[in-house]
């Protein structure tokens, strides 16, 4: 016998698209009435399921974590209606959670690679330049379509952010991941560093507090998104008063980009470059905060329309995931108001419903 759950309610089939009549029947969706009465019926503003485009499961402050503290992470997420999350690096094998149906479905990015020295300890690949075009060919064997490197980070020589490898080093390793049938992101705090990473032709920027004028166009042209992480950001003046007394010039930095995060956002936005959320939980950020990211971008000036698109039906088509239509899997969250109109129901979910089975 099928399964059926009836959505009453507007099924918001993109910002500006809505559908009366959705059903899910035996975990997929169709816009046909069954034959069959429902077994429940939920009500309220029906969304695609969450999408967290940057996010570490089973990563925690040290590195690796246990199966069961992974779990915890991925129950977090879920909760917080976060139905499908794209790892932007974790250093332990995390195949198992793509194998749990009350889960979240997870887009692995394999393991950060960094340079040597120059990373937090226990997270990534710790490696020289000469090391790194075979780094990355390996890691987009072994992941699901994405490779994640840290592209800039404290260089304690000079006591500020650098580069972490050339520039010509790093166009080499990104055309090897294309060769490999990936994509490649980079975490970029600074200014110079998205400029090699967009003339490496890469194809997301993380964090991207760097952001000047001269990178909008860029970005636009070349069809690079940012994920700007605010929840993450915010934690730049602890990090800042932290290193003041031994780098004075790197915590003058961290703060001055922290400043002008929600003013680089918008730029972006106006401008055109596709923005996606994400909360780069998994190390010091909590798992389940979603919402709060979202919140974030409406802050920095984003409409509650765009700021969904962000976390929803935007980041699923550019992660090549279904949203809300006949036949796709029936992964959708329930809002009690038009989340269109008041983004901050997201924050207070009716109902969760993966793979066509209520979680709440």
């Amino acid at each position: 016998m099928a399964n059926i759950i009836e959505f009453r309610g507007p099924a918001l089939v993109s910002a500006h698209e809505e559908r009366q009549g959705l059903w899910s029947v035996d975990g997929t969706l169709t816009f046909q009435r069954p034959a069959s009465a429902p077994d429940r019926v939920l009500e309220g503003w029906v969304l695609p399921g969450l999408v967290d485009a940057h996010c570490h499961i089973g990563l925690g402050a040290g590195g690796a974590v246990d199966e069961q503290a992974t779990l915890l992470q991925a129950q977090a997420d879920l909760e917080a209606g976060t139905l499908l999350i794209r790892d932007c690096g974790s250093p332990g094998d995390t195949r198992w959670v793509q194998q749990r149906t009350d889960l979240p479905r997870l887009i692995r990015s394999g393991r950060h690679i960094a340079r040597s020295r120059r990373y937090l300890r226990g997270l990534g690949h710790e490696i020289e330049p000469d090391e790194l075009v075979e780094t990355v060919r390996k890691e987009a064997r072994d992941g699901d379509g994405w490779v994640k490197l840290v592209g800039d980070w404290i260089d304690r020589s000079i006591g500020d952010l650098a580069p972490s490898f050339p520039a010509r080093t790093v166009k080499e390793a990104i055309s090897a991941a294309h060769n490999e049938g990936a994509r490649v992101t980079a975490h970029c705090f600074g200014e110079d560093t998205i400029d090699h990473m967009l003339d490496a032709n890469i194809d997301c920027i993380e964090h991207a507090t760097g952001l000047l004028p001269r990178h909008l166009a860029r970005l636009v042209e070349q069809s690079v998104p940012i994920v700007p992480t605010l929840v993450n950001i915010a934690t730049f003046p602890d990090i800042a008063a932290q290193a003041a007394p031994k780098f004075p010039d790197y915590a003058e930095r961290m703060l001055r980009l922290w400043d002008g995060r929600r003013e680089r956002v918008l730029e972006a936005f106006e401008a055109g470059v596709s923005i996606y959320a994400g909360t780069d939980a998994g190390s010091v950020i909590k798992h389940g905060r979603i919402t709060d990211e979202m919140q974030e971008l409406h802050d920095a000036g984003l409409p509650p329309a765009a700021v969904l698109h962000a976390a929803t039906w935007g980041a699923r088509a550019w992660l090549g995931a279904e949203g809300i239509s006949e036949g796709a899997s029936a992964d959708v969250v329930v809002c009690s108001e038009d989340p269109r109109r008041e983004l901050a129901t997201v924050a207070a979910l009716k109902h969760i419903v993966i793979r066509g089975k209520v979680v709440r």
